[in-house]
């Protein structure tokens, strides 16, 4: 784990962001921690996390030419990610969509650069992959190309088919998927601060039931 992914962390549970307790998902599993991005809630807290993305996607030594955010929770992300990115890289175009299309103006459904080149999509996480296949359809029909998806947490978490969302989406569409930090990394954190609580045998044993297989 990287300097920025444990700063990430410290800011996460400093913010609310990161929680530890009983929470249970959609999928009626209880699950020891809770993520929320959403919680990100101000504009300080807005700008740190867009460093963070920014980071991400730097370190993972990918290109990129664009940046596009779906809607709505991507809006304020690839925004925060575009400026940081100009910050600490190169001036970078993003975009993102509207939930309909507007029918006066520029019309259309799409706000921003013109999606060219190689388009990463900026998101909080992927549950279901819903929204990440719908902006796959708005970038192809824009002639552009997916070059990859950029999310805050890989909770690498099985599904029915026991592979992750993150994993599904992977090879459905070919694509890589940039993580700031996933659950291994939060454990390996919590290994290093808490070395002996029952908080880490807690989220050791969530991972040993739910998690996928790490090669």
């Amino acid at each position: 784990m990287q300097e920025y992914q444990q700063q990430f962390i410290r800011y996460a549970l400093y913010c609310g962001v990161l929680k530890f307790g009983e929470f249970q998902l959609k999928s009626g599993r209880i699950s020891p921690y809770f993520f929320n991005t959403g919680l990100f809630n101000t504009g300080a807290q807005l700008d740190k996390l867009g460093q963070f993305y920014a980071q991400a996607l730097l370190e993972s030594g990918r290109q990129a030419d664009m940046l596009y955010g779906p809607a709505y929770k991507g809006i304020p992300l690839v925004s925060a990610t575009a400026i940081a990115y100009s910050r600490i890289a190169a001036d970078m175009p993003f975009a993102f969509n509207r939930k309909e299309a507007k029918d006066h103006g520029e019309g259309g459904v799409l706000v921003g650069a013109p999606l060219q080149g190689k388009v990463w999509i900026v998101d909080d996480v992927i549950t279901a992959g819903t929204s990440v296949r719908e902006s796959v359809e708005i970038i192809g029909a824009a002639g552009a190309t997916v070059a990859g998806v950029l999310i805050a947490l890989d909770r690498q978490e099985k599904g029915l088919n026991q592979l992750s969302a993150v994993q599904e989406v992977s090879a459905q569409f070919g694509i890589p998927v940039v993580a700031i930090i996933s659950l291994a990394d939060i454990i390996e954190f919590i290994g290093f601060t808490e070395p002996d609580s029952e908080k880490l045998a807690i989220i050791s044993a969530y991972r040993q039931q739910y998690g996928i297989d790490l090669v």
